[in-house]
């Protein structure tokens, strides 16, 4: 507990520092003049084509002239800041979100102009880039899963009436959809199905997530050496995200395992999911914590939707296809090409 107010208060000084000085915390977090000075040795002493940074904001480095720059964008960066400050009320948290998210939609696009290729998760994010970008090539690569690894032993049960919630906890989108769900969607779930209990799986969970476990029927574990296990006995995966961006692993997960879940409009969105076939969708508290119960208390839809969701997985988002469209984009970044949304 003492690391993370350490950690913490050392976050909060560096914020006030970047607002003195007019600048983006995102932005300059991930930027270490070490990390310049390595990059500069490797170019220097070997030739390479490409250079690929994993996110905007990794991308601030200096890369000489005639070595292709790739900026693989995991995020719109911007859209959750974005989506963070929409969902704030009054308060000087939401004139911070609301600051950086104008600061670093700025970096953001003059980053991703000058690549020679951007890479997304889907669509919905390659018409929005495009829309600010209209000269930039950028090619949709999806998120995928390993579906021989997250595969479910049949011999392995449910346990009964078991929810899950998956995901790096000291996320804020994910934080934020426990906190929702544990107030708005939980105590519904419990006074309908009394022996109803949710597991909270992931690494970091901070303060307010770790006292979820006081709930009826919560456990919040933190880190776990193997997420298949836990996915594999759960009933329903839930996915109550309020904010986030890119397209959601712990949906594709559980959907290889097999599980039926429930999500958010915007906690599937940019995935090719049939609303109903694959997945229930539900944006309002009441709404989702029925269709959590539905599921609880009807089998047979459990499985004809954790069914349709493997063979979703398999036929559009295993690694050998996006794999494939990944490779397929990188290979094009040595050729003159126009813009795409392929």
């Amino acid at each position: 507990m003492q690391l993370v107010a350490r950690n913490e208060s050392a976050k909060r000084r560096q914020q006030v520092m970047q607002v003195l000085h007019g600048q983006s915390y995102w932005l300059n977090r991930f930027i270490a003049p070490e990390m310049q000075q390595a990059l500069d040795g490797m170019l220097a002493r070997e030739h390479y084509d490409a250079v690929l940074f994993e996110s905007s904001l990794v991308a601030g480095y200096r890369v000489p002239p005639g070595i292709k720059v790739i900026i693989d964008q995991h995020n719109l960066e911007h859209e959750i800041l974005q989506r963070t400050y929409q969902q704030e009320g009054p308060s000087l948290r939401k004139w911070y979100n609301g600051r950086e998210y104008r600061l670093v939609k700025q970096g953001e696009l003059e980053r991703c102009r000058g690549a020679d290729l951007i890479l997304v998760t889907s669509k919905r994010e390659c018409l929005a880039l495009r829309q600010a970008l209209p000269q930039s090539r950028i090619e949709v690569v999806p998120n995928g899963v390993d579906i021989e690894a997250f595969s479910r032993d049949a011999a392995q049960p449910e346990t009964a009436q078991q929810v899950i919630f998956t995901g790096t906890m000291d996320y804020y989108p994910n934080t934020q959809a426990a906190l929702y769900f544990a107030q708005h969607c939980w105590p519904r779930i419990r006074a309908q199905v009394p022996d109803a209990t949710w597991q909270i799986i992931g690494r970091d969970p901070p303060p307010e997530v770790q006292r979820l476990a006081k709930l009826p029927g919560v456990t919040v574990t933190g880190w776990v050496p193997d997420m298949r296990q836990h996915l594999a006995g759960a009933a329903v995966a839930i996915a109550p995200l309020q904010i986030g961006g890119g397209t959601r692993l712990k949906i594709l997960e559980a959907l290889a395992m097999q599980r039926a879940v429930v999500s958010t409009s915007l906690g599937c969105e940019g995935l090719e999911l049939e609303p109903g076939k694959h997945v229930l969708v539900a944006d309002q508290p009441e709404a989702f914590a029925e269709a959590v119960i539905e599921l609880l208390r009807r089998p047979e839809l459990r499985q004809e939707l954790g069914r349709n969701g493997r063979t979703l997985v398999e036929m559009a988002y295993s690694w050998e296809r996006c794999g494939a469209a990944l490779l397929e984009a990188l290979e094009g970044t040595l050729e003159t090409r126009g813009a795409v949304c392929s």
